[in-house]
């Protein structure tokens, strides 16, 4: 990833300025102290501490207090530019959208679900959340909007922010959602696919742990994000993760909304579940409604999720064989009940090789129904600091050099 404008999770390591991958490091809070960044980075601390005082004196990194060490002298914890400087963030869905403010070093605040009709089309509904967004950053005057981040629930063209070929966003297929963004707040503009948001929100907050971990989105459709060593995989088109539509048996001919049939997604995506649920005269209208009869332990519910479980396990193997994670974190709505989660293990230590299973972790994500939006968040701050980045090398005001909060937006 040799363009720092492209709002990418990491780069391929060398390719990029050092400097680059410091800011990304700082924003996210994986390492604040010149000891933290030399270890993540492999480099020597003289190389980082020259690396620091550059950013430093270009006004994008400041020392901000200082963190006890196991030995000798507290060490100088880092920041971007400035304390008061925070990214906008919204994780869309079908019906509804969350939003929250991201800050530097990974604090999530302020946050909320609203009501969005992303049917309504790309115009009206990011009109909409522009609006709730703006309201948002109001309430943060006198502090520096740095970025806005966005999570699609759709395929997207991260590098250009134009969604591509969505199969549940009627009217957003070429749509330049970041650029319409950028446009109307006046900052960089990062927009992604939720699945992918979702492995970078949640990578985030236990970086050390694992660096091999497959996140998987189980709502209205299926999708998964891949982090590689440490790093989010896109695949050649940006399309890796895409596991909604492989085929299998039990879903038969089922017709597909991608197009196809007897895909994944016929049989155990949210919208799979209603569409069966009310074959067998559930009262159900919504996957709330699934989510809300499965809690309640209605056998019918019950039985259908742990199903669809199953047929998710089946697919989410074969994957799990072939990359070998550290983990598999389940998120998305359906991820809250354990019948399918139970399902989803089962599945992966019977048809998984005991050596694949027998350190993995599975289990929810941590962050729960906001790993989403703090990934959306991530996005904005990292795509924000390149820019920043490459202005300053270029020695002059760019999109990275961000306006105050507050001021008139749009």
């Amino acid at each position: 990833m040799s363009d720092v404008s492209a709002p990418h999770w990491s780069g391929d390591g060398g390719a990029r300025p050092l400097a680059s991958r410091v800011l990304e490091l700082i924003a996210s809070g994986q390492a604040v102290t010149r000891t933290e960044l030399a270890g993540r980075l492999g480099v020597a601390p003289s190389t980082i501490s020259i690396t620091v005082s550059q950013l430093v004196e270009r006004g994008l990194v400041a020392e901000q207090g200082t963190r006890a060490s196991g030995g000798g002298r507290p060490r100088k914890v880092l920041r971007l530019g400035g304390a008061d400087e925070f990214a906008l963030a919204a994780d869309v869905g079908g019906r509804h959208a969350r939003v929250g403010v991201v800050q530097p070093g990974g604090r999530l605040t302020d946050v909320s679900t609203v009501p969005l009709a992303i049917a309504d089309g790309p115009e009206a509904a990011l009109t909409r959340l522009a609006d709730t967004l703006e309201t948002l950053a109001a309430q943060h005057g006198g502090r520096t909007l740095r970025g806005v981040g966005v999570s699609l629930p759709g395929p997207v063209d991260a590098s250009s922010g134009v969604v591509t070929l969505p199969s549940r966003m009627p009217g957003w297929n070429k749509f330049p959602v970041g650029p319409w963004l950028t446009e109307r707040f006046g900052v960089p503009a990062a927009v992604d696919n939720d699945a992918n948001c979702m492995a970078v929100g949640e990578y985030a907050t236990h970086p050390d742990r694992y660096r091999q971990t497959i996140m998987v989105k189980i709502g209205s459709a299926i999708g998964a994000g891949i982090i590689v060593d440490g790093r989010l995989h896109r695949g050649a088109t940006g399309a890796a993760g895409d596991i909604t539509h492989v085929r299998i048996d039990a879903a038969g001919d089922i017709p597909c909304s991608c197009g196809n049939s007897g895909c994944l997604e016929t049989v155990a995506s949210g919208a799979a579940l209603v569409r069966i649920l009310q074959e067998r005269g559930a009262g159900v209208g919504s996957i709330e409604d699934v989510v809300r009869l499965a809690s309640d332990a209605d056998p019918t519910a019950t039985s259908a999720v742990r199903r669809a479980g199953r047929y998710l396990g089946q697919v989410l193997a074969a994957n799990v064989n072939f990359f070998n994670p550290d983990a598999v974190y389940l998120g998305g709505i359906l991820s809250t009940l354990e019948p399918l989660v139970a399902a989803v293990r089962s599945q992966l230590y019977e048809a998984c090789h005991p050596l694949i299973t027998e350190h993995l972790t599975i289990q929810r994500a941590s962050l729960g129904v906001d790993a989403g939006l703090f990934g959306a968040g991530q996005f904005a701050l990292q795509h924000a600091v390149r820019l920043a980045y490459g202005s300053a090398a270029e020695g002059a005001p760019g999109p990275g050099i961000p306006r105050p909060a507050g001021t008139t937006l749009g």
